[in-house]
Protein backbone atom coordinates (compact mmCIF):
# COMPACT_ATOMS: atom_id res chain seq x y z
CA UNK A 1 0.00 0.00 0.00
CA UNK A 2 2.99 2.53 1.05
CA UNK A 3 4.56 1.44 -2.27
CA UNK A 4 1.68 2.52 -4.40
CA UNK A 5 1.22 5.42 -2.77
CA UNK A 6 4.04 6.81 -3.43
CA UNK A 7 4.14 5.65 -7.05
CA UNK A 8 0.83 7.81 -7.17
CA UNK A 9 2.06 10.63 -5.66
CA UNK A 10 6.08 11.08 -6.39
CA UNK A 11 5.67 14.36 -7.10
CA UNK A 12 3.95 15.87 -3.89
CA UNK A 13 5.76 13.50 -1.73
CA UNK A 14 9.32 14.84 -3.10
CA UNK A 15 8.30 18.80 -2.67
CA UNK A 16 7.14 18.29 0.71
CA UNK A 17 10.35 15.44 1.50
CA UNK A 18 12.46 18.31 0.58
CA UNK A 19 10.61 20.67 2.32
CA UNK A 20 10.88 18.76 5.45
CA UNK A 21 14.53 18.01 4.97
CA UNK A 22 15.37 21.47 4.61
CA UNK A 23 13.97 22.56 7.81
CA UNK A 24 15.43 19.86 9.58
CA UNK A 25 18.99 20.38 8.26
CA UNK A 26 18.55 24.77 9.24
CA UNK A 27 16.91 23.35 12.65
CA UNK A 28 19.78 20.58 13.37
CA UNK A 29 22.67 22.90 15.00
CA UNK A 30 25.32 19.78 15.30
CA UNK A 31 24.95 19.47 11.62
CA UNK A 32 26.05 23.15 10.95
CA UNK A 33 29.54 21.94 9.86
CA UNK A 34 28.68 19.73 7.34
CA UNK A 35 26.49 22.09 5.59
CA UNK A 36 29.20 23.27 3.27
CA UNK A 37 29.61 19.67 2.36
CA UNK A 38 26.11 18.76 2.26
CA UNK A 39 25.57 21.54 -0.52
CA UNK A 40 28.95 20.43 -2.12
CA UNK A 41 27.09 17.05 -2.97
CA UNK A 42 23.86 18.74 -3.83
CA UNK A 43 25.52 21.00 -6.69
CA UNK A 44 26.91 18.12 -8.14
CA UNK A 45 24.02 15.38 -7.63
CA UNK A 46 21.47 17.27 -8.88
CA UNK A 47 22.40 17.82 -12.66
CA UNK A 48 23.86 14.21 -12.70
CA UNK A 49 20.20 13.11 -12.05
CA UNK A 50 18.89 15.07 -14.73
CA UNK A 51 21.16 13.54 -17.09
CA UNK A 52 20.28 10.44 -16.08
CA UNK A 53 16.66 11.21 -16.42
CA UNK A 54 17.24 12.35 -19.69
CA UNK A 55 19.30 9.54 -20.82
CA UNK A 56 16.61 7.56 -20.30
CA UNK A 57 13.73 9.62 -22.22
CA UNK A 58 16.34 10.24 -25.15
CA UNK A 59 17.05 6.26 -25.59
CA UNK A 60 13.13 6.40 -26.55
CA UNK A 61 13.35 9.32 -29.34
CA UNK A 62 14.44 8.78 -32.55
CA UNK A 63 16.20 11.41 -34.20
CA UNK A 64 14.53 11.82 -37.60
CA UNK A 65 11.28 12.58 -34.81
CA UNK A 66 13.05 15.86 -33.72
CA UNK A 67 12.17 18.22 -36.12
CA UNK A 68 10.45 21.77 -35.81
CA UNK A 69 6.67 22.02 -35.92
CA UNK A 70 4.19 25.14 -36.78
CA UNK A 71 3.06 24.92 -32.87
CA UNK A 72 6.11 25.48 -32.03
CA UNK A 73 6.92 28.44 -34.03
CA UNK A 74 3.50 29.94 -31.81
CA UNK A 75 5.21 29.34 -28.63
CA UNK A 76 8.02 30.88 -29.40
CA UNK A 77 6.45 33.70 -30.75
CA UNK A 78 3.79 34.19 -27.39
CA UNK A 79 7.27 34.02 -25.22
CA UNK A 80 9.12 36.57 -27.40
CA UNK A 81 6.15 39.17 -27.47
CA UNK A 82 5.22 38.68 -24.19
CA UNK A 83 8.21 39.21 -22.40
CA UNK A 84 8.83 42.50 -24.94
CA UNK A 85 5.00 43.50 -23.95
CA UNK A 86 6.15 43.20 -20.55
CA UNK A 87 9.06 44.53 -20.31
CA UNK A 88 7.60 48.05 -22.36
CA UNK A 89 5.50 48.36 -19.41
CA UNK A 90 7.84 48.07 -16.91
CA UNK A 91 10.28 50.91 -19.06
CA UNK A 92 7.31 53.08 -19.43
CA UNK A 93 4.32 52.83 -17.01
CA UNK A 94 5.45 54.16 -13.31
CA UNK A 95 4.93 52.20 -10.61
CA UNK A 96 5.90 51.52 -7.27
CA UNK A 97 9.03 49.04 -6.74
CA UNK A 98 6.53 46.29 -5.02
CA UNK A 99 4.68 46.40 -8.17
CA UNK A 100 7.95 46.71 -10.06
CA UNK A 101 9.09 43.54 -8.54
CA UNK A 102 5.93 41.78 -9.28
CA UNK A 103 5.97 42.14 -13.01
CA UNK A 104 9.63 42.01 -13.38
CA UNK A 105 8.84 38.27 -11.82
CA UNK A 106 5.87 37.27 -14.44
CA UNK A 107 8.39 38.75 -17.03
CA UNK A 108 10.93 35.76 -15.83
CA UNK A 109 8.23 33.09 -15.88
CA UNK A 110 6.76 33.75 -19.29
CA UNK A 111 10.42 34.18 -21.08
CA UNK A 112 11.99 31.29 -19.22
CA UNK A 113 12.84 28.12 -21.21
CA UNK A 114 11.37 24.51 -21.14
CA UNK A 115 12.98 22.72 -18.44
CA UNK A 116 15.01 20.19 -19.67
CA UNK A 117 13.69 17.37 -17.56
CA UNK A 118 10.24 18.52 -19.23
CA UNK A 119 10.32 15.49 -21.34
CA UNK A 120 10.29 13.23 -18.77
CA UNK A 121 6.46 14.50 -17.80
CA UNK A 122 5.74 14.34 -20.79
CA UNK A 123 6.31 10.99 -21.56
CA UNK A 124 4.92 9.83 -18.63
CA UNK A 125 0.76 11.73 -19.39
CA UNK A 126 1.83 10.52 -23.04
CA UNK A 127 2.69 13.15 -24.85
CA UNK A 128 5.48 13.18 -27.44
CA UNK A 129 9.08 13.17 -25.82
CA UNK A 130 10.66 14.18 -28.84
CA UNK A 131 8.75 17.20 -29.96
CA UNK A 132 8.97 18.26 -26.40
CA UNK A 133 12.53 17.86 -27.03
CA UNK A 134 13.06 19.99 -29.86
CA UNK A 135 11.24 22.94 -28.34
CA UNK A 136 13.20 22.63 -25.64
CA UNK A 137 15.78 23.23 -27.41
CA UNK A 138 14.63 26.43 -29.33
CA UNK A 139 13.22 28.10 -26.10
CA UNK A 140 16.28 28.02 -24.46
CA UNK A 141 17.82 29.20 -27.62
CA UNK A 142 15.10 32.19 -27.69
CA UNK A 143 16.17 32.69 -23.67
CA UNK A 144 19.77 33.21 -24.78
CA UNK A 145 19.14 35.95 -27.30
CA UNK A 146 16.23 37.64 -25.81
CA UNK A 147 17.57 37.89 -22.27
CA UNK A 148 20.62 39.43 -22.39
CA UNK A 149 18.99 42.22 -24.88
CA UNK A 150 15.58 42.75 -23.09
CA UNK A 151 16.49 42.68 -19.07
CA UNK A 152 19.03 45.12 -18.75
CA UNK A 153 16.81 47.65 -20.80
CA UNK A 154 14.53 46.98 -17.66
CA UNK A 155 17.47 47.08 -14.98
CA UNK A 156 19.99 49.38 -16.81
CA UNK A 157 22.57 49.07 -13.64
CA UNK A 158 23.57 45.31 -15.18
CA UNK A 159 27.81 44.92 -16.29
CA UNK A 160 27.11 41.78 -18.35
CA UNK A 161 27.96 41.61 -21.86
CA UNK A 162 25.18 40.41 -24.59
CA UNK A 163 27.96 37.51 -25.33
CA UNK A 164 28.78 36.51 -22.02
CA UNK A 165 25.47 36.37 -20.99
CA UNK A 166 24.44 34.36 -23.90
CA UNK A 167 27.41 31.58 -23.66
CA UNK A 168 26.15 31.69 -19.87
CA UNK A 169 22.99 30.63 -20.25
CA UNK A 170 23.88 28.06 -23.09
CA UNK A 171 26.90 26.37 -21.33
CA UNK A 172 23.95 26.03 -18.15
CA UNK A 173 21.71 23.92 -20.38
CA UNK A 174 22.75 23.02 -23.48
CA UNK A 175 25.64 20.05 -21.71
CA UNK A 176 22.52 18.87 -19.87
CA UNK A 177 20.35 18.46 -23.15
CA UNK A 178 23.13 17.58 -25.69
CA UNK A 179 25.12 15.39 -23.87
CA UNK A 180 22.41 12.90 -22.58
CA UNK A 181 20.98 13.07 -26.43
CA UNK A 182 24.79 12.11 -27.96
CA UNK A 183 25.50 9.14 -25.28
CA UNK A 184 21.80 7.83 -26.15
CA UNK A 185 22.02 7.82 -29.77
CA UNK A 186 25.59 5.84 -29.61
CA UNK A 187 24.07 3.25 -27.33
CA UNK A 188 21.56 2.71 -29.97
CA UNK A 189 23.78 2.86 -32.93
CA UNK A 190 27.19 0.97 -31.40
CA UNK A 191 25.87 -0.87 -28.19
CA UNK A 192 22.29 -2.25 -28.66
CA UNK A 193 22.21 -4.56 -25.83
CA UNK A 194 22.60 -1.71 -23.08
CA UNK A 195 20.48 0.30 -25.55
CA UNK A 196 17.57 -2.18 -24.94
CA UNK A 197 18.42 -2.56 -21.65
CA UNK A 198 17.87 0.80 -20.60
CA UNK A 199 14.66 0.90 -22.30
CA UNK A 200 13.18 -1.84 -20.42
CA UNK A 201 13.70 0.98 -17.00
CA UNK A 202 10.31 2.11 -17.97
CA UNK A 203 9.70 4.40 -15.07
CA UNK A 204 12.92 5.34 -13.34
CA UNK A 205 13.21 8.25 -15.29
CA UNK A 206 10.21 9.55 -13.28
CA UNK A 207 11.49 8.27 -10.14
CA UNK A 208 15.04 10.25 -10.72
CA UNK A 209 12.84 13.20 -11.78
CA UNK A 210 11.53 13.14 -8.44
CA UNK A 211 14.40 12.93 -6.16
CA UNK A 212 15.77 15.93 -8.37
CA UNK A 213 12.35 17.59 -7.30
CA UNK A 214 12.79 17.07 -3.74
CA UNK A 215 16.46 18.53 -3.49
CA UNK A 216 15.06 21.57 -6.02
CA UNK A 217 11.87 22.23 -3.56
CA UNK A 218 14.58 22.33 -0.71
CA UNK A 219 16.58 24.78 -2.24
CA UNK A 220 13.58 26.93 -3.42
CA UNK A 221 12.02 26.82 0.43
CA UNK A 222 15.76 28.43 1.49
CA UNK A 223 15.54 31.02 -0.81
CA UNK A 224 12.46 31.94 -0.04
CA UNK A 225 13.22 31.88 4.15
CA UNK A 226 16.38 33.42 3.61
CA UNK A 227 14.44 36.39 1.77
CA UNK A 228 14.45 39.84 3.90
CA UNK A 229 11.59 40.74 1.86
CA UNK A 230 8.14 41.58 3.21
CA UNK A 231 6.01 38.22 3.30
CA UNK A 232 3.10 40.38 1.82
CA UNK A 233 5.49 41.33 -0.79
CA UNK A 234 6.74 37.57 -1.50
CA UNK A 235 3.17 36.74 -2.06
CA UNK A 236 1.93 39.13 -4.28
CA UNK A 237 5.53 38.06 -6.51
CA UNK A 238 4.01 34.15 -5.77
CA UNK A 239 0.62 35.44 -6.94
CA UNK A 240 2.26 36.56 -9.92
CA UNK A 241 3.98 32.88 -11.01
CA UNK A 242 1.12 31.52 -9.90
CA UNK A 243 -0.69 33.20 -12.67
CA UNK A 244 1.88 33.19 -14.98
CA UNK A 245 2.11 29.13 -14.49
CA UNK A 246 -1.98 28.76 -14.84
CA UNK A 247 -1.77 31.12 -17.95
CA UNK A 248 0.89 29.29 -19.86
CA UNK A 249 -0.11 25.71 -19.39
CA UNK A 250 -3.72 26.61 -20.56
CA UNK A 251 -1.88 28.90 -23.62
CA UNK A 252 0.35 25.42 -24.38
CA UNK A 253 -2.45 23.62 -24.17
CA UNK A 254 -4.92 25.39 -26.23
CA UNK A 255 -2.48 25.88 -29.35
CA UNK A 256 -0.76 21.94 -28.92
CA UNK A 257 -4.35 20.28 -29.03
CA UNK A 258 -5.01 22.65 -32.40
CA UNK A 259 -2.07 20.66 -33.77
CA UNK A 260 -3.14 17.18 -31.91
CA UNK A 261 0.12 17.48 -29.27
CA UNK A 262 -1.94 19.27 -26.42
CA UNK A 263 -0.14 17.69 -24.02
CA UNK A 264 3.57 18.05 -25.35
CA UNK A 265 2.43 21.71 -25.88
CA UNK A 266 1.21 22.24 -22.08
CA UNK A 267 4.25 20.99 -21.12
CA UNK A 268 6.50 22.80 -23.46
CA UNK A 269 5.22 26.51 -22.72
CA UNK A 270 4.03 25.37 -18.86
CA UNK A 271 7.17 23.26 -17.23
CA UNK A 272 10.08 25.59 -16.77
CA UNK A 273 13.59 25.38 -16.19
CA UNK A 274 13.26 27.34 -13.04
CA UNK A 275 16.67 26.97 -11.37
CA UNK A 276 17.97 29.02 -14.80
CA UNK A 277 15.27 31.43 -14.14
CA UNK A 278 16.37 32.24 -10.10
CA UNK A 279 19.93 32.85 -12.04
CA UNK A 280 18.70 35.42 -14.66
CA UNK A 281 16.30 37.06 -12.06
CA UNK A 282 19.63 37.96 -9.57
CA UNK A 283 22.12 38.01 -12.37
CA UNK A 284 19.48 41.37 -14.35
CA UNK A 285 16.51 42.12 -12.09
CA UNK A 286 16.33 42.91 -8.74
CA UNK A 287 16.94 39.65 -6.41
CA UNK A 288 13.48 39.45 -5.32
CA UNK A 289 12.38 38.85 -8.46
CA UNK A 290 13.42 35.59 -8.03
CA UNK A 291 10.70 34.65 -5.68
CA UNK A 292 8.68 34.33 -8.41
CA UNK A 293 10.17 31.28 -10.43
CA UNK A 294 10.92 30.26 -6.96
CA UNK A 295 7.26 30.00 -6.10
CA UNK A 296 6.93 28.35 -9.77
CA UNK A 297 8.46 25.03 -8.87
CA UNK A 298 5.40 24.64 -6.39
CA UNK A 299 2.38 26.09 -8.88
CA UNK A 300 4.00 23.73 -12.13
CA UNK A 301 4.56 20.43 -9.88
CA UNK A 302 1.01 21.30 -8.50
CA UNK A 303 -0.35 21.16 -11.93
CA UNK A 304 1.81 18.14 -12.68
CA UNK A 305 0.89 16.04 -9.94
CA UNK A 306 -2.90 16.75 -11.05
CA UNK A 307 -2.08 16.11 -14.67
CA UNK A 308 -0.78 12.56 -13.72
CA UNK A 309 -3.40 11.91 -10.87
CA UNK A 310 -6.22 12.44 -14.53
CA UNK A 311 -4.03 9.92 -16.23
CA UNK A 312 -4.52 7.37 -13.73
CA UNK A 313 -8.26 7.91 -13.31
CA UNK A 314 -8.49 7.79 -17.19
CA UNK A 315 -6.49 4.58 -17.52
CA UNK A 316 -7.98 3.17 -14.84
CA UNK A 317 -11.00 3.47 -16.89
CA UNK A 318 -10.01 1.87 -19.69
CA UNK A 319 -11.19 -1.86 -20.52
CA UNK A 320 -8.40 -4.29 -19.85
Amino acid sequence: MFIRFLKDWTLPVAMVTGTLVYFFFAKVSFLAPAKPAINAVVAVLTPLLIFAQLLLTFCKVEVRDLKPKTWHAWLILFQLISCLLMAVFLVYCPMNEVYHEVFEAAMVCLICPTATAAAVITGKLGGSASSLTTYTLLSNLLAAVAVPLVFPWVEPHVEISFGAAFLKILGKVFPLLICPFLLAWFLRTFVPRVHAWLLGLHDAAFYLWGVALAIVSGQTVRSLVNSDAPVSVEWLIALAGLVACCLQFFLGKQIGGHYKERISGGQALGQKNTVLAIWMAYTYLNPLASVGPGSYVLWQNIINSWQLWKKRKQDARKPL
